[in-house]
C-alpha cells in the first residue's frame, strides 16, 4: 500500500534529512502505552475506553495529554500518577516492547551505511522513554545521538516546532526533510514546518477502525505500510523531484 501525491522539497548535498517519529513508528509502542494509560486511570475512576485513548493521545506529548484530561475529564495528572504511570510502562516495554519489523534494515540502507541519508529521531516522547524505547529495541546505537524530544519545544505536536527545531539541529532545512510518522498529530506538525510527511500504517495501533482514514485524510505525501519499503520509496520521491537537487546526479 503506497501512493506518492505531488510536493516539493529540496536538498542538501548529501540528499533529505529522514525524521522518524518514535512510537509506532521505530518501536511497536502505541498498544502498550495506551494499555497502561486505560489501567491507571481506571484504578483512579476515570473510565477511557482504549479507542478514546488513541483518538484523544496519538502522537501527543505529556504536556498535552495531561491538558486534555485537565479540561475534558476533569482529572488532574499530579506526580504520582504519572510516576504509577511510568514505572508500570517501563516494567512492561522490557518485556514487551517490540521493533518494528523491518526498521534496523531500513535505517541501514538509509544512512551510512545505504544511501548515506542524514536521519535523526523526534518525538513526542519523554527523553528518557525515547532511549529506553531504543535501547530495548536495538536500535539505540543506529541513531543515537541525534535524538529530539517535545520537552525541548515550547509547543508539541501537530505544532511544527519539534520538527522544525530537529532540522535546525541537524543543519538542513525544513523543505529538504522527509518526515516518517504514524499519527495524525505528526503528519500535521510535518506539513506546518514544510516538510514532507510519509504516512506509516504498520504498526499494531494502525489496525483500529478508522485509522487509516484519519491518516489519509490529511494527505500525506505518502502512505506504506512495510518499512522495509522505506528505502525504495525514498529514493524514488528524490528521483521523481529531481535526483541532482538531493546530490545525487
Amino acid at each position: 500500500m503506497s501512493g506518492a501525491a505531488a510536493g516539493k522539497i529540496g536538498g542538501t548535498e548529501n540528499g533529505p534529512l529522514i525524521i522518524f517519529d518514535c512510537d509506532g513508528v521505530l518501536v511497536d509502542s502505541e498498544p502498550l502505552s495506551v494499555r497502561v494509560l486505560v489501567k491507571t486511570l481506571r484504578s483512579r475512576g476515570v473510565e477511557m475506553s482504549e479507542a478514546d485513548a488513541y483518538g484523544h493521545f496519538l502522537g501527543r506529548s505529556l504536556s498535552t495529554m495531561k491538558q486534555i484530561l485537565d479540561e475534558e475529564y476533569g482529572f488532574h495528572t499530579g506526580p504520582e500518577f504519572l510516576e504509577e504511570m511510568r514505572i508500570d510502562l517501563y516494567e512492561l516495554f522490557k518485556t514487551d516492547l517490540q521493533p518494528i519489523p523491518g526498521i534496523a534494515e531500513a535505517i541501514d540502507a538509509l544512512g551510512a551505511g545505504g544511501m548515506g541519508l542524514p536521519i535523526c529521531v523526534a518525538s513526542s516522547s519523554q527523553p528518557e522513554r525515547i532511549r529506553l524505547s531504543l535501547t530495548i529495541t536495538g536500535l539505540i546505537d543506529r541513531l543515537d545521538p541525534h535524538l529530539f524530544s517535545a520537552t525541548m519545544v515550547k509547543n508539541g505536536k501537530p505544532a511544527p516546532d519539534l520538527f522544525l527545531h530537529a532540522a535546525k539541529e541537524m543543519g538542513v532545512e525544513p523543505q529538504h526533510c522527509i518526515v516518517i510518522e504514524d499519527s495524525p498529530a505528526g503528519i500535521e506538525a510535518a506539513h506546518r514546518a514544510g516538510m514532507a510527511a510519509f504516512a506509516f500504517a504498520g504498526g499494531t495501533h494502525a489496525m483500529l477502525p478508522g485509522h487509516l482514514d484519519r491518516i489519509t485524510a490529511l494527505s500525506p505525501d505518502l502512505v506504506f505500510d512495510a518499512m522495509t519499503d522505506l528505502p525504495k520509496l525514498v529514493q524514488k520521491y528524490i528521483e521523481d523531484r529531481g535526483g541532482a537537487a538531493f546530490g545525487r546526479a
